[in-house]
């Protein structure tokens, strides 16, 4: 029986991620982790003819070699073979760990953080991110076993070796998505790869499906990525844009697992816009299971709005790109995703793809004829304020004196159209806190009020 009341929490929202050498991302738990992850993966029905084979990518961080020696380590310790990738974008190790027939795909990336940050995604054989029962028992084997005592004989430890092919499997991979009838010739893209994961792949994906591709954030040093480039920094790309009279522009993040736009105009185009006009796309060619859109809390009221019109309903779920996928795929649904930018395209990925993402968003382009401009004007967005504040403890809301009182007061304010939610990262030391509503100074006043409050209580 697994005593959880008394086992640390390492893994959050979007697997584990903190500071790099600080706990939980210091090389003696990441060894924990591969041994554990080992552990269960040689407790599985063994497939016939071969042993346990895991795969291991990661962005372009200095501390990923540190964290990638460590989880490689642990797994060989636990007799389970690994194959390095080098730079992948997450969505490319989910792909490639069902496309390889391995027993599971490893991500070492902290995705939109800065390079100080470092984390770990873990997928299955399915290529799915794995359930939070088996991130329970990861932690279990971690902090209430004897991880020694499970090691193999000396006979059976595994090897490590890197694979050469990996970033040529994924590129065809992304290309198939994009239907074989149609082309980008013609289209001039401004690629933002934010210096992380994509920095490769990402301008060979758009320039062999015959686009001129301008690419910024290809430069990766080990402490560059994200650093005011990429799906963060939009505006970085909507200026490029407009310099090189490009006709879009796509601005990835760290691990390429999100996706920012740029219209012809230097307009951004966030996920929640990206969501809308596939949905319609997809609604009116009948290729949108149950016409249904899964979202997040966090997405903009407006895309409730824009789909109703159309007869698609949008489901919501708590944060986090898993959430979404586990709501997809519990009732069937294909298209899901963030404001953000994760963008799910289940029938072509099991996790957030930026580039599968971008893709879909050009055939739309290429099948409607319409700029993307023109495309992005179908969701008109309610004024909507996020106020992200750093803390130093997490508290249950409804523990905090005088809290519960303070929201109520201010939604009764608001109004039935108007919406607060508050809720604390999964990944960072922060509380975000959104609201939305018509009274654009009336919603920008109440979400300093309560950032102010709670900075106050927890800071």
């Amino acid at each position: 029986m697994m005593e959880t009341n008394k086992t640390p929490r390492i893994f959050g929202t979007d697997g584990i991620r903190g500071t790099a050498n600080r706990f939980p991302m210091t090389s003696d738990i990441v060894l924990k982790v591969g041994q554990a992850m080992g552990y269960i993966l040689r407790q599985q029905p063994k497939r016939k003819g071969s042993g346990r084979t895991v795969l291991i990518g990661k962005d372009t961080r200095i501390s990923g070699y540190m964290v990638e020696q460590a989880l490689a380590s642990g797994f060989n310790s636990m007799g389970v073979r690994v194959h390095l990738t080098g730079p992948l974008p997450t969505p490319g190790i989910g792909f490639l760990a069902r496309n390889m027939r391995a027993d599971a795909g490893i991500v070492i990336s902290a995705s939109h953080n800065a390079y100080g940050d470092n984390g770990i995604k873990i997928f299955g054989a399915d290529g799915f991110k794995i359930p939070t029962e088996m991130e329970k028992e990861i932690e279990h084997l971690i902090f209430n076993e004897d991880l020694n005592s499970l090691l193999v004989d000396p006979s059976n430890i595994g090897r490590t070796r890197r694979i050469d092919d990996a970033v040529g499997r994924y590129i065809v991979y992304v290309k198939d998505t994009f239907p074989l009838h149609l082309t980008l010739e013609g289209l001039r893209i401004v690629v933002d790869c934010a210096n992380g994961a994509s920095y490769h792949v990402a301008p060979l994906i758009f320039e062999e499906l015959g686009a001129e591709v301008i690419i910024m954030g290809n430069t990766p040093n080990g402490y560059n990525i994200n650093d005011k480039t990429g799906a963060l920094f939009p505006q970085k790309t909507a200026d490029a844009v407009l310099k090189y009279r490009a006709d879009l522009g796509i601005s990835l993040d760290g691990d390429a697992d999100r996706v920012i736009m740029i219209d012809e105009k230097g307009r951004i185009v966030n996920g929640d816009h990206i969501l809308a006009l596939c949905a319609i796309h997809m609604a009116r060619q009948n290729k949108l299971p149950e016409n249904t859109v899964v979202a997040t809390q966090m997405s903009n009221a407006g895309l409730d709005v824009c789909l109703k019109k159309h007869g698609i309903k949008v489901v919501r779920t708590d944060v986090g790109d898993k959430h979404v996928v586990e709501e997809m795929r519990k009732f069937g649904y294909g298209l899901g995703g963030e404001q953000s930018g994760h963008i799910i395209h289940l029938d072509h990925s099991t996790t957030g793809d930026g580039c599968v993402a971008a893709l879909n968003v050009l055939e739309v382009m290429q099948q409607e004829g319409k700029p993307l401009s023109e495309l992005n004007e179908v969701m008109l967005d309610m004024p909507q304020v996020l106020i992200n504040t750093r803390i130093s403890e997490k508290v249950p809301f409804e523990e905090i004196e005088g809290y519960n009182e303070m929201i109520q007061a201010m939604e009764k304010q608001l109004g039935p159209e108007g919406r607060i939610f508050v809720r604390y990262s999964g990944t960072e030391p922060l509380i975000r806190v959104l609201v939305e509503g018509f009274n654009k100074k009336m919603i920008t006043s109440q979400a300093e009020e309560i950032a102010k409050f709670l900075q106050k209580k927890l800071g």
